[in-house]
């Protein structure tokens, strides 16, 4: 590969797009000769890594799903909230926004109204990558309000899990189950463990 070429793509995260390179004819070219040759992967139309990047904990998000948030499972794991392993990255993005998916990684898309995608979205630096992700009360809510998806006990296990964390922030925790219309089901969740933690 193009030293050149290899030395851009690295200051980009192992990860380019085509807008980033197209002013460049040069190296443009040298990057489509790569991808020929099998050093450089085309993810999907207009984005590119290098070989080695699929194999990384990380994807750069913003690059392969414009507008995605980490949530769910991804979100539970990064906050040990969980001791589930994501079976891939789970990225919520608008409702209705049309994303096209590479076939490598795995990407399973949540799509969600804008008044639960908006909320509690925060940029966290993960395996090298600076990455749009829900914060920990936003996930914790995200359980609750998808509790009948992922299983009662999954939930309940995130809830907990978040409840005992000196990090907490009800109050944030609250707001944001008043927003998500979820304050009463995570009240009666809270008292719930509250009560048998009294009982032991």
């Amino acid at each position: 590969m193009d030293d050149k070429l290899r030395l851009l793509i690295e200051q980009h995260g192992r990860y380019i797009t085509r807008k980033e390179i197209i002013g460049n004819r040069y190296l443009y070219y040298r990057l489509l000769e790569a991808v020929k040759s099998g050093e450089i992967i085309r993810l999907k139309p207009g984005v590119f890594c290098m070989e080695d990047a699929k194999a990384g904990t990380m994807i750069d998000l913003e690059k392969i799903v414009p507008d995605g948030v980490l949530c769910l499972y991804s979100a539970w794991a990064y906050y040990e909230l969980t001791t589930q392993i994501p079976q891939g990255f789970y990225v919520a993005i608008p409702r209705k926004q049309k994303i096209t998916l590479p076939d490598y990684p795995p990407i399973i898309l949540n799509y969600w109204d804008r008044s639960i995608y908006s909320v509690g979205i925060v940029r966290r630096q993960i395996n090298g990558f600076e990455i749009p992700i829900y914060d920990m009360e936003k996930s914790t809510c995200d359980a609750i309000r998808c509790r009948n998806k992922i299983g009662i006990d999954v939930s309940s296990e995130i809830l907990k899990n978040y409840l005992s964390r000196k990090e907490r922030n009800i109050t944030r925790l609250a707001a944001y189950a008043k927003s998500m219309r979820i304050a009463g089901i995570l009240n009666k969740y809270c008292l719930l463990y509250t009560s048998d933690a009294a009982d032991d």
